[in-house]
């Protein structure tokens, strides 16, 4: 299918001007609550900085509030913010993330979380239309390899559904 999951939701958030435009208001916010004392968003508030980027997109950007429900948890904040500082080439003991940085944070923390949220939907309707197929099989007395192939058809075209809905920003 082309792009990976996580892949397609960023190169979908990075063009949209509403990610762009919420990502600069966050940082600019960041750094007006440390009053401008450090060069950049300190790891310390990049949780809160998650909450308020996910209270504002989540009401400008359909592939938020559609697959986001909660604002990205510490775990998700802490795996994204070593993605980030994994891809400087010189570590750093005082790290602070300037605007560019920043907006690969919330790429990486959005991305997951949206992949995270389509999965847990894969997860809650494959079981259940699985059991349907299946016992319309029984009630109705299909052959067993038919049921196997409805039941086949129906989670891939689920799973592809889920997918390709995956840009819409």
């Amino acid at each position: 299918m082309g792009l990976s999951a996580s892949k397609r939701v960023q190169k979908s958030l990075h063009a949209s001007p509403e990610f762009d435009s919420a990502c600069a208001a966050a940082y600019a916010d960041c750094l007006s609550l440390s009053q401008h004392a450090f060069p950049g968003v300190k790891p310390y508030q990049l949780l809160s900085a998650a909450e308020r980027l996910h209270t504002t997109l989540s009401q400008s950007l359909r592939l938020i509030s559609q697959w986001v429900p909660r604002s990205p948890d510490r775990s998700q904040v802490h795996r994204a913010l070593d993605t980030v500082l994994s891809r400087r080439s010189v570590r750093e003991e005082d790290v602070t993330l300037d605007e560019a940085e920043f907006k690969e944070f919330a790429l990486e923390v959005f991305a997951d979380a949206v992949v995270s949220g389509a999965r847990m939907e894969v997860l809650k309707k494959v079981p259940r239309g699985v059991a349907v197929i299946a016992g319309i099989g029984v009630v109705v007395g299909s052959a067993k390899e038919a049921v196997v192939a409805a039941i086949g058809m129906y989670a891939f075209g689920l799973t592809t559904s889920i997918y390709l809905g995956l840009n819409n920003g």
